[in-house]
């Protein structure tokens, strides 16, 4: 892909982003050759949004480590060792790292993510596919991915956690927004969440739930401690904690809501130490047996 500057005007840039490109870049200029040009003269902002105007290329940069002030690519990243960057990280295709993933802003890629280390990213993270990170993922603000998110240890969300697929973490997520997942929730260790939590599918922690507004899954929720919420608790199906299962004040427990009340006795249960306050539906069991 060439890039003229009629070619530029098409797109509606900024009067003095056109400005410098017309002084700065000629035309005919490749694609990736004008955003490095940007990204060297300091003008990451402009050189993201030229990605994002123009999108992603099949060019695939394969090198042993990368640290920069600002990466902007327009292809898929292949690093033998880690990716680090003082302020962001644009792709327009995925990133494969045999190390960690840094970046001092926002991390925003196209396609997957995959390291065999740390994500860390100072503002929000941003994947149009898969992120999977062998140790653990934390972020200054919103995760949104548009596959499924797997972190090996925890997570930890500065922001609002947005899945189209699923999640699965090894020990704790921690969440500072909203968390909403278009499949299910796997968590080994503790689930925190200080707004509210909403899966279709179902919900399995190891420790306990806490901290959430509303909690509501589409299937069935299993806490191997306790799950606290601030508001109402709603399960699809069976809803079960090792511990207490409770609501926020005047508030109520649902489960068994996506199956008739004939059924309750098999996928409408309530397992807890006690009959939870303010149980609206479902059928209390007694403690758990696991």
């Amino acid at each position: 892909m060439e890039f003229t500057k009629q070619f530029l005007r098409s797109k509606n840039p900024c009067a003095n982003g056109f400005r410098w490109f017309s002084r700065n870049v000629q035309d005919g200029s490749g694609y990736q050759e004008a955003l490095d040009t940007l990204v060297q003269a300091g003008r990451v902002e402009d050189a993201c949004w030229l990605l994002t105007q123009f999108g992603p290329t099949q060019e695939v940069l394969t090198l042993d480590a990368l640290d920069a002030e600002a990466i902007v690519f327009a292809g898929t990243l292949e690093v033998r060792g880690s990716i680090d960057a003082d302020t962001v990280i644009h792709t327009g295709g995925s990133i494969r790292a045999g190390g960690g993933l840094r970046a001092g802003g926002a991390i925003t890629v196209g396609g997957d993510i995959r390291v065999e280390g740390s994500i860390r990213a100072g503002a929000a993270l941003q994947a149009g596919g898969d992120v999977r990170a062998q140790w653990g993922i934390e972020t200054g603000g919103d995760i949104t991915c548009a596959g499924d998110l797997r972190a090996g240890w925890d997570a930890i969300c500065g922001g609002r956690l947005q899945l189209l697929g699923g999640g699965f973490v090894g020990q704790d997520l921690i969440a500072h927004g909203a968390v909403e997942c278009g499949k299910g929730l796997r968590v080994g260790g503790h689930l925190t969440v200080r707004e509210s939590l909403r899966t279709v599918q179902g919900i399995l922690v190891g420790g306990a739930i806490g901290g959430v507004v509303h909690l509501e899954a589409g299937w069935g929720i299993k806490a191997g401690e306790s799950i606290h919420a601030q508001g109402a608790i709603k399960a699809g199906e069976t809803l079960s904690a090792g511990q207490s299962i409770c609501p926020g004040d005047g508030y109520g427990v649902f489960a068994g809501l996506s199956v008739q009340e004939e059924a309750w006795t098999t996928s409408g249960q309530v397992w807890a130490a006690e009959r939870p306050t303010g149980l609206r539906s479902g059928i209390w069991m007694g403690p758990s047996p696991i």
